[in-house]
């Protein structure tokens, strides 16, 4: 059973809860599980069955679709208030993971079973119009990647990375190569290369931006893909 430290931080992240049934509310109140992750935990791999929806109320966890070579692509994280839409689809659909969750800051969070998920999906219509609005807007976003890695070359999406959290980015080159697929490598000659042109300066744990108009002729995308 939820303690009421828990279920006011669940009410405050996710007022959809407000909205149930009372029936439900107190299913959820009885059966849902308060949880804490270290950060670089598991939260699920690639293959394994969906048995849980979890809710974060703290921390974060990305969500990373890996390949052989060790390499990780970010697809997006999940912060207090969002929901997994990979853990939304295989939970309706029956389905195993197709990537992997990872946790990146320690999280404490609200895990409903299955059950009790699709029966708040079933019957309640604000938690299940709150799930599926998240799902196309994160769905959009999945889109906007899938463009950018297929249309778009290394280079660009590093400076517009770089251009959209700016000035000062206290990151890794590790940390940028796994956001984008690739390698720190290849991270470390394209900073390289951008600080020899004179737009950011680089330091150990920390990128900053000293000429955005150079990065933003890296960034800009060339509109026309049909060639």
């Amino acid at each position: 059973m939820l303690t009421q430290t828990t279920l006011s931080q669940l009410l405050f992240h996710y007022p959809a809860i407000h909205k149930l049934p009372a029936n439900l509310q107190q299913l959820v109140c009885q059966t849902a599980v308060a949880t804490k992750l270290p950060a670089q935990q598991i939260l699920f791999n690639e293959g394994d069955a969906c048995l849980n929806f979890v809710m974060p109320l703290s921390g974060s966890v990305r969500v990373v679709k890996p390949d052989l070579s060790g390499r990780e692509l970010l697809l997006y994280r999940i912060r207090p208030g969002d929901s997994c839409i990979l853990t939304v689809s295989c939970l309706l659909g029956n389905q195993t993971y197709p990537a992997q969750g990872i946790v990146d800051r320690s999280v404490t969070a609200v895990s409903l079973p299955k059950p009790l998920f699709i029966d708040l999906v079933t019957f309640s219509e604000p938690f299940r119009e709150h799930i599926f609005k998240f799902f196309g807007s994160r769905l959009a976003q999945l889109i906007q990647l899938i463009e950018q890695v297929t249309f778009q070359k290394l280079d660009q999406r590093l400076a517009a990375i770089l251009l959209r959290r700016g000035p000062a980015l206290h990151t890794t080159h590790q940390q940028l190569a796994d956001e984008l697929g690739s390698v720190r490598e290849v991270i470390n000659r394209l900073l390289k290369d951008f600080k020899e042109q004179g737009a950011v300066e680089v330091k150990r744990g920390k990128i900053t931006v000293v000429n955005a108009e150079i990065l933003q002729q890296f960034a800009e995308v060339e509109s026309d893909f049909s060639h």
